[in-house]
């Protein structure tokens, strides 16, 4: 395998995100994980998204992967500063990367039993092969297996995703609670630096 991309808003990024990427490169022989913080996600509530959050989100993406040669971020998305459609960041990898193989995307199953919902959906299972993490208790593969027979082709990963969630990180941060243990050392410091999510 050669790329793959990480999409989503890392709202913050975290250690789950980390293993993730850190388990496929290891699994798969990925030779390159493009993380790509999105600048507003059609899925998200837009009121908690602006060009502030987005730049400290992808401030935050970039701290947490350079310690890895394997890990890349791209700011395609911000830089657009609109709405990130998948299908159109996709193209545009596929402009700057020149990949020899198929791109791969890494995604929750919680998200992608809705991808036939996705913009253009129809023509970004032409472009991509999923990595599947399972994220709910309790896996069913059977409507998956239904995308499957429509193109949207998958792989489906055995590693549990760490329970962690954004939205508890930044209500731990908004009581003053510590997070250097779900967090990159380097994103926490740079979360209490700038003070991001605090009210």
């Amino acid at each position: 395998m050669s790329e793959c991309v990480y999409q989503g808003s890392f709202n913050p990024i975290h250690n789950a995100h980390i293993e993730v990427a850190k388990y496929v490169h290891e699994n798969l022989g990925v030779e390159k994980i493009i993380f790509i913080p999105a600048f507003k996600p059609p899925h998200k509530d837009l009121k908690d998204f602006d060009a502030i959050n987005a730049m400290h989100r992808l401030n935050m993406v970039q701290l947490a992967v350079e310690d890895y040669s394997y890990m890349d971020v791209s700011a395609i998305e911000y830089m657009r500063n609109m709405l990130s459609y998948t299908y159109d960041t996709i193209v545009q990898i596929y402009e700057i990367v020149h990949p020899t193989e198929k791109i791969n995307f890494i995604i929750g199953t919680d998200s992608f039993k809705n991808i036939e919902t996705w913009h253009k959906a129809e023509k970004l299972k032409e472009l991509v092969d999923f990595i599947l993490f399972v994220r709910e208790d309790n896996f069913d593969e059977t409507p998956f297996l239904e995308l499957k027979k429509k193109g949207y082709n998958y792989k489906l990963m055995q590693k549990p995703f760490l329970n962690i969630s954004a939205t508890e990180i930044r209500e731990r941060i908004r009581q003053n609670k510590e997070i250097y243990d779900i967090v990159p050392i380097k994103v926490a410091d740079y979360i209490k630096q700038n003070n991001v999510y605090k009210i």
